[in-house]
């Protein structure tokens, strides 16, 4: 989103997946899921993709969902996305990886430079990705390993890349994320502030940042739509969902910033955060 200098830049489109029926039965989600209820995690989906069309003006691309795939609708593990290039990930769980292949062919479709992991030994999932701007920071978790860093870096040479321990089982952009350009919101747990430090001891750029009592609302998406006149968005859990957070982002909408709420709480049983849920990208198809 954007090139080099220009910060988190201007948005024009959003890729999404349906959420499929398999996904409705814990079993068929993974070992150790709760069952969901189907039809709130698809009410759920329907409003965030509405939102992003309606609100945010963005031209949507909604893939269908796939029985085979229960977790497909977090297509925001499957690539890394800036500017014209996406790097398609290659997620740590083996069941998750053919979910790449759908999101292949759609930035394919949309005129990206893909470029593919082949090392064997690597493993990398979207939302160990945080890209500030300025620089990418790479989570160093269960689900991401020091050599899928590494091609992290060695995709996107022009900005600068910073691995990130993080401890629990949670994903990087579980525990923050760009609440505006210069500034990081995080969660309040140990594992949060924790990243948040190591990231401070780590870049060269000067960050704001702001805690939530909830790691789970530090997962938001700060957006520029690319239509002029209009103030960027910050989407973020809303409503009913973590009402404890909602009084600490006011300040964000102060300095002219829309907040955006959406709910993703039936999602999240099947581990699903805000910024799994899509993918956000400037670009403009073929014609």
């Amino acid at each position: 989103m954007g090139t080099p200098g220009e910060g988190l830049g201007r948005c024009s489109h959003a890729l999404i997946r349906g959420v499929p029926e398999s996904l409705a039965s814990g079993e068929g989600a993974g070992a150790g899921l709760p069952a969901l209820d189907l039809a709130k995690a698809q009410r759920e989906h329907g409003v965030l993709g509405g939102k992003l069309r309606q609100r945010l003006g963005l031209q949507l691309l909604e893939l269908p969902p796939e029985e085979s795939l229960p977790l497909g609708p977090l297509l925001g593990d499957t690539a890394v996305i800036q500017g014209d290039t996406a790097l398609i990930t290659r997620p740590w769980s083996p069941a998750r990886r053919p979910e790449v292949d759908g999101v292949r062919k759609a930035l394919q479709d949309l005129g990206l430079r893909i470029v593919e992991i082949g090392d064997q030994n690597a493993t990398l999932d979207g939302t160990d990705v945080l890209f500030t701007g300025r620089e990418f920071f790479v989570g160093l978790s269960k689900w991401t390993n020091h050599r899928g860093a590494e091609i992290v870096a060695d995709t996107f040479r022009d900005f600068a890349v910073s691995t990130v321990p993080v401890s629990g089982p949670s994903h990087l952009r579980g525990l923050c994320g760009m609440g505006g350009p210069r500034t990081v919101v995080a969660g309040s747990s140990d594992a949060a502030q924790k990243a948040v430090r190591a990231m401070a001891v780590l870049t060269d750029h000067p960050y704001a940042s702001l805690t939530l009592p909830d790691d789970a609302a530090a997962d938001c998406l700060f957006l520029r739509p690319g239509l002029p006149g209009v103030p960027p968005f910050l989407l973020h859990r809303g409503g009913g969902d973590l009402p404890n957070s909602l009084t600490p982002l006011s300040p964000l909408h102060l300095s002219d910033v829309t907040l955006v709420p959406v709910s993703c709480s039936e999602l999240e049983k099947a581990g699903a955060g805000l910024s799994s849920l899509c993918l956000v990208l400037s670009t403009r198809p073929h014609s």
